[in-house]
């Protein structure tokens, strides 16, 4: 009887040991940028400058639109709305914490922080992607079928377009997120990178993670490389009609429409092309990679879209404490109309 008590207590001395080598993790702690000791405070000022700039351009963009009834049509203008947002909210999930990192040493996050940087991340990551695949298809109809445009990218069709890429994002998302997080985590609870991102965060799961390793490789590969060529075929048609084109106006007119969105889907897919296809990249090349696409192309997006003309440059000479914001667009939108009009 004895023997017996002794065996039962020594098994309950084994769980409770057990229990307490495998405490849950409530928190993460974020190792922030490799090899940077001593740039810390000359990196904060660099990436708060592009954070503020990326704050000030795309509400320029996004106030401008919503105020001046002229830049609603074409609807590439209604995207670019979109896009305005996304960019807003693509540099606000990291770039706050990766100052306050640099500036006061915060690097702890909390598990729910950490879930919300991988949802809104992808989320918006997953947005941005099929935007550029609707823009492509707007360039599409627009050069392509000037004279029907305005019928085939009427409002519906454009509402619909840009709540299908926010629906599906969040459904593609939220099954992802769901897999990380449901892993149970009671290890170590050091991510070996500046933010919360899946597959640091899964190396730390105390379980199994070939699932949510191979479904995340699966549709992180997948949806960006299904809207990539769906940009490219688009523009293929697009090149093909240009060439067919008699005027030499319309040609030039046509191509400068697209020259903005080419711009932002290279600046967009090439960090991703560049990591993907180089698994060799040291993990410094492979954050300061990110980082760009991050913090820089953010700020870049809406300076390609509006700085390019002449026209929103004259407008911007002669602006006086911004209170004509609505034409930093109008050079933009302005051509688009051109195209519509004039390439026949």
């Amino acid at each position: 009887m004895g023997n017996v008590s002794h065996k039962r207590k020594a098994r309950r001395n084994k769980s409770l040991v057990g229990w307490v080598n495998h405490t849950v993790v409530t928190h993460f702690i974020l190792l922030g940028i490799p090899n940077t000791n001593g740039l810390q405070t000359i990196l904060f000022v660099t990436f708060l400058a592009f954070y503020l700039c990326t704050l000030l351009g795309n509400l320029l963009i996004f106030s401008a639109i919503l105020a001046d009834a002229r830049l609603h049509t074409p609807r590439l203008c209604f995207f670019l709305c979109n896009l305005s947002i996304v960019d807003l909210g693509f540099s606000s999930i990291s770039t706050p914490k990766l100052l306050a990192n640099l500036w006061v040493k915060s690097r702890t996050i909390s598990l729910g922080g950490c879930m919300s940087q991988v949802f809104f991340w992808h989320f918006l990551g997953s947005t941005e992607c099929l935007l550029f695949t609707v823009m492509a298809y707007d360039r599409y109809v627009a050069i392509c079928h000037p004279l029907r445009y305005l019928l085939i990218m009427n409002q519906r069709v454009c509402t619909l377009l840009a709540a299908g890429t926010w629906i599906a994002s969040s459904f593609h998302i939220t099954i992802l997120t769901s897999l990380t997080f449901t892993l149970p985590y009671c290890g170590s609870n050091v991510v070996e990178y500046f933010f919360c991102d899946i597959f640091p965060v899964v190396k730390l799961a105390c379980a199994h993670t070939y699932i949510i390793e191979t479904v995340t490789f699966t549709n992180t590969g997948m949806v960006p490389m299904t809207c990539l060529f769906l940009i490219l075929a688009s523009y293929v048609r697009i090149v093909y009609s240009i060439l067919k084109m008699n005027s030499v106006e319309g040609q030039r007119k046509a191509a400068s429409t697209c020259t903005s969105h080419l711009a932002v889907v290279t600046l967009f897919f090439g960090p991703c092309a560049l990591v993907y296809t180089q698994p060799q990249l040291s993990t410094g090349k492979v954050t300061a990679v990110h980082l760009f696409g991050y913090v820089v192309t953010p700020m870049l997006n809406p300076a390609i879209y509006t700085l390019r003309n002449k026209e929103v440059k004259a407008a911007l000479r002669k602006l006086r404490g911004g209170s004509n914001t609505s034409m930093l667009m109008y050079g933009s939108c302005r051509d688009c109309m051109w195209v519509c009009i004039e390439i026949h």
